[in-house]
């Protein structure tokens, strides 16, 4: 069976929540999603302008519909992470620069607290993304990722310049390489050249959690 007819099959759902009498969980939640959507489509579209490119040329660059960045600038869609890496690499930024700002108050240079993790919510996709690595100047990304029950990298697989390893730290990640599916478990690691065309989900009813490092290519 093909990966994109398994995932078109799975529905992507939302962690549980508590919530007090009387009060719409579901409706907060939406408020924030929509405000996380509303932000990060004013980051790309700012950095769109900033390089002078209009929506069909970031289209051609991206393989993505104008329609699709359209309405992702106007935070009517929430990008999936392979859609987000194909914007990154054509606005020349890395993923973490989509994060939200990091919490007020001094940050050591090389070391990240916890508190102090920045995040990229992209919740219709199943998956928050905390940002593990400091903001001074690197080539390495790290991240904590959280799939919810469904979520994934994107309906579509994806490869470019660079290098990525992974440790699970709880569920289940299927990992899609090359169109070959592997099942990983708590304690199992992973690393393969960014340009095997890869995807992931997790197809189970309890959150995965993954350390996620992406080393991008040195090539200009």
């Amino acid at each position: 069976m093909k990966p994109r007819a398994e995932l078109a099959a799975t529905t992507a759902l939302e962690p549980a929540s508590l919530a007090e009498p009387g009060v719409d969980a579901s409706l907060d939640a939406s408020i924030d999603d929509d405000a996380s959507d509303r932000r990060l489509g004013e980051c790309v579209r700012m950095l769109r302008q900033r390089l002078g490119l209009s929506i069909q040329e970031l289209g051609r660059r991206t393989g993505l519909s104008i329609g699709m960045i359209s309405q992702v600038e106007r935070g009517l869609a929430t990008p999936s992470i392979r859609t987000l890496r194909l914007l990154g690499l054509a606005l020349q930024v890395p993923i973490s620069f989509f994060f939200e700002e990091r919490p007020t108050g001094p940050a050591p240079r090389y070391i990240v607290r916890r508190a102090q993790r920045r995040l990229l919510r992209l919740t219709r996709s199943g998956v928050l993304k905390e940002s593990l690595a400091p903001d001074a100047p690197g080539r390495m990304e790290m991240y904590e990722l959280t799939l919810s029950p469904g979520g994934s990298s994107g309906a579509d697989f994806v490869k470019h310049q660079g290098e990525k390893a992974g440790y699970v730290l709880a569920g289940t990640l299927r990992l899609w390489l090359d169109h070959e599916a592997h099942l990983l478990e708590a304690g199992d690691t992973f690393r393969f050249p960014s340009t095997v065309p890869h995807m992931f989900d997790n197809p189970t009813e309890a959150p995965t959690r993954i350390v996620w490092i992406t080393v991008p290519s040195t090539e200009a």
